[in-house]
């Protein structure tokens, strides 16, 4: 479904805050940012595993629509998402990871995309190494250096699509959304960008 909204600028005109959408950030002085640009309703459960895996140290944001409604109603594609309080915190980050959902497509593996190929296949190897199965995106692959992970100081991120059945199974038991949480923080904490 193509996007309602071609900015923020745009969707702000006609949609409400704190009613159809919210923002939420907290700039933590890290040089990392974990991001979900599409929460709440939009792609499910990213925000909360984007929170998760920020913890209580990495800066986080997430855009998050209030109201269930068709997924282009508050979608606005990533390498148009000008949001102006992600722009700043991704621009003053040298590190960034965006988690995303994609459609269902029989599969739990994590699609690795993004322009820091360097993170990208570090977090690969350890999602990989904790049990959880991975690829190189090639149908959403994050390389446009206007989508918002690749907006940092490095003018590169990771983007990370997971699958609505992963998302559910991460939510759903704390354990394994921790071994998650810690593979992908191990790989920026070890990236030599912080």
């Amino acid at each position: 479904m193509a996007d309602r909204y071609k900015s923020f600028h745009d969707l702000s005109a006609s949609e409400r805050l704190d009613i159809d959408y919210r923002i939420r950030a907290l700039d933590r002085k890290s040089d990392a940012v974990i991001l979900a640009p599409h929460g709440g309703w939009i792609e499910p459960k990213t925000s909360e595993i984007a929170e998760a895996i920020a913890g209580t140290d990495l800066s986080f944001y997430t855009f998050e629509a209030l109201r269930n409604g068709s997924h282009g109603d508050l979608h606005i594609t990533s390498h148009r998402f000008d949001e102006p309080t992600a722009i700043d915190l991704v621009g003053r980050s040298s590190t960034s990871v965006a988690i995303h959902g994609r459609r269902e497509d029989g599969t739990d593996l994590v699609w690795l995309g993004g322009r820091d190929t360097r993170l990208r296949d570090a977090i690969g190897s350890s999602l990989q190494q904790a049990g959880f199965g991975t690829e190189i995106n090639r149908r959403l692959p994050g390389l446009d250096e206007a989508n918002i992970c690749n907006r940092t100081r490095n003018r590169m991120g990771v983007q990370l699509e997971l699958s609505p059945r992963l998302r559910t199974s991460l939510i759903s038991d704390d354990s394994l959304l921790e071994i998650f949480c810690e593979a992908v923080r191990y790989s920026v904490r070890t990236s030599g960008t912080l």
